[in-house]
């Protein structure tokens, strides 16, 4: 991956997270912008910063484009001025789809366990393989990549949880109001500490559990794992 296309971790949650954050709680008063307005130019940031790492990157990134589909859902929530309840089940679905998508993969030739945590661009999944092979403890692998499947599905169904239960109890007020995009800004805000932190503990842990069950099944370190062009880059 080159430079240009590696995300700037405080650009973008600046951009995606805070800016949109400030302009629902500050900017939302009928003296000021008004709430349409300011809830237009709130999602307008995290939407034209994923149209750009789709075209910087040239190809379609599944967890950019759910969050494309999440900000143009709560921009209809808001201008339709649905009931809060389908913020919550909008804010529960999109995680709980992807550890639905992670589970029901599992089970397939196209295992998402592979793809996000032993990707071939980066691991040498035919040296881990191999190893296992002559190690005679195949089986026993396979059994910890379910394992570490349901392990990661699992992540993201907590995920979903949290979600519904802190879009429930934050977002109160009827959409469309100044209230609505301030609560809405607070979910923003909250939703990182509470729930995106605790979510990437979590996915480290299943991580940490592949690497473990690699050095211990195949007899390689987490070094060892990877490709000799990626150990060079790094």
């Amino acid at each position: 991956m080159s430079d240009t296309n590696k995300p700037n971790l405080i650009l973008e949650p600046l951009i995606t997270l805070v800016v949109p954050a400030l302009i629902l709680m500050k900017l939302s008063d009928p003296e000021r912008l008004g709430a349409l307005p300011a809830l237009l130019l709130a999602l307008a940031f995290p939407l034209v910063w994923g149209m750009r790492d789709l075209i910087r990157s040239r190809k379609l990134n599944l967890f950019a484009a759910l969050g494309l589909v999440s900000v143009g859902l709560t921009g209809g929530i808001g201008l339709l001025q649905l009931d809060n309840q389908w913020l919550a089940v909008k804010e529960a679905a999109i995680p709980g789809v992807i550890g639905l998508a992670v589970i029901v993969s599992g089970h397939t030739r196209y295992s998402l366990i592979h793809a996000l945590l032993l990707n071939p661009k980066l691991i040498d999944v035919a040296r881990i393989q191999q190893q296992v092979s002559m190690r005679g403890t195949t089986q026993i692998f396979e059994t910890r990549l379910r394992t570490a499947t349901w392990l990661l599905g699992g992540t993201f169904f907590f995920s979903a949880a949290m979600n519904y239960l802190l879009a429930t109890w934050i977002v109160t007020s009827p959409a469309g109001s100044p209230a609505f995009n301030e609560e809405l800004g607070r979910l923003a805000l909250l939703s990182y500490p509470m729930i995106a932190i605790p979510s990437m503990l979590m996915m480290m842990a299943v991580l940490y559990y592949l690497a473990r069950t690699v050095r211990i099944l195949a007899g390689l370190k987490f070094t060892e794992t990877f490709h000799p062009g990626a150990r060079h880059e790094r």
